[in-house]
């Protein structure tokens, strides 16, 4: 990772940064399929699809296929099944990442963290309780609308405004290319982790982008920019 430079604050993705919960997702999608008659895939298929919110995760899972135009009342269906389930059992198959907990319980100490995802806020509100995460962050940002879901900025901006900050003292911390596409265009700095479901797509050529190891690397350099500001 390169030296951090100053920020006040940091977003962090949910599915694939701070929980690998892909099984969940895998579950709750499959279950929503079969009731509806269609037919399910397996969790490397579906982890593929991850990082767009289920509406898009529903829509790769009908084109695949063949009904790229299914109706928006089969969509529906599928949606509320989607919803249902993960509500039910957010976090029963998937797991906080390794060494997550303890590294935000420090990283609580010395700034604000704030979640910024494209699933919806209610499921997401849901996951972080069921991984004992949510006391950790001050607010969750989640795709309600389609206009909200990353690489759009509103996410971020809606987090900086809440915290009182300007974009540019975030960094954004998650596992993909809307992450960091959505960290750019809101002007905050951008990370992405290396244990995500999509790092290897990310695209580092044109921009700096800080690569995290392991979330030990990512607190290591914040505490280290947090002692340097103090002198």
């Amino acid at each position: 990772m390169q030296a951090v430079t100053a920020f006040d604050a940091i977003a962090f993705d949910l599915d694939g940064t701070l929980v690998d919960s892909a099984p969940d997702i895998s579950n709750a999608l499959n279950t929503a399929l079969r009731e509806a008659g269609l037919r399910s895939f397996d969790l490397q298929t579906v982890r593929a699809w991850i990082g767009d919110g289920p509406d898009v995760l529903i829509g790769h899972a009908l084109a695949a296929q063949g009904h790229e135009h299914a109706s928006a009342e089969l969509r529906s269906q599928l949606r509320a099944a989607f919803d249902a389930v993960t509500l039910a059992a957010p976090l029963d198959h998937g797991a906080v990442f390794e060494g997550i907990e303890p590294v935000l319980m420090q990283l609580t100490r010395v700034m604000p963290l704030v979640v910024v995802t494209n699933k919806p806020t209610r499921l997401a509100r849901a996951v972080l309780a069921a991984a004992r995460l949510l006391p950790h962050v001050c607010s969750v940002h989640g795709a309600d609308t389609a206009e909200q879901r990353k690489p759009s900025p509103l996410l971020l901006q809606a987090a900086a405004e809440r915290l009182g900050l300007r974009t540019n003292q975030m960094l954004m911390v998650g596992d993909g290319p809307a992450d960091v596409r959505a960290a750019r265009a809101a002007g905050c700095g951008a990370a992405v982790v290396d244990w995500g479901y999509a790092h290897a797509a990310v695209d580092s050529s044109d921009a700096p982008l800080w690569r995290v190891r392991t979330p030990q690397h990512l607190l290591g350099s914040v505490l280290l920019d947090t002692a340097t500001k103090r002198h």
